[in-house]
Order: C-alpha cells, then structure tokens, then sequence
C-alpha cells in the first residue's frame, strides 16, 4: 500500500509542477488553486508513504516520478525539445527508480 501511496504522491507533484506554467506567476485562480491543492494532496500521500518506506528511498523515488513525469509532459504539452541526450537521462532516472525500488 505505501508503495501505491507513492506512486500517487508523485502523480500529484507532476500535476503541481505542470501546474505551475498554467498559474501565470500564480494570477490565474483556478489553475493556482489546483497547483497548491496538487502540492498538499502530493506532500500528504509522501508523509503517509514514508510511514513504511525508507525516506531516502520513499523521496528518490518521489522526486524521480515528478521529474520523469513533468519533463514528459513538458515534451508532450509545452514543446519542450525530446533530444537524445535527454531521453537517455530520463531512462537513467527511471533506472534508478527502478533499482531503488527492488532494493528496498
């Protein structure tokens, strides 16, 4: 369960942090109010996670969800450039996600 729980908490800090380009500088209400709720909902599921998980662990693999998940969506949404270089570092981070996950 605490794994699951993670894993929700790094959905939720894609959406914040993907969030954050559509607040504006946080002048838009709607899509701010839906990036801090984001950001609670995500910090709470991190605080119930590492409850079981290692928090060295439970945080790597929290932070490397939110960043394969926003430059992806970066890619996808905003156009962000999908180099080789880059590719290859996300598949890093995956890796390293992967691993962290098997050893704890």
């Amino acid at each position: 369960m605490a794994w699951f729980l993670l894993f929700l908490a790094g959905l939720f800090e894609i959406g914040w942090a993907v969030g954050l380009k559509y607040t504006d500088g946080f002048t838009r209400p709607m899509p701010t109010a839906l990036t801090v709720i984001s950001m609670v909902i995500s910090v709470v599921l991190l605080g119930l996670a590492v409850k079981t998980l290692p928090m060295g662990t439970a945080y790597a693999v929290w932070t490397g969800i939110g960043t394969v998940g926003t430059v992806l969506l970066g890619i996808w949404l905003l156009g962000d450039p999908a180099t080789f270089v880059r590719l290859l570092c996300i598949s890093l981070i995956v890796a390293g996600i992967a691993g962290l996950k098997l050893a704890a």
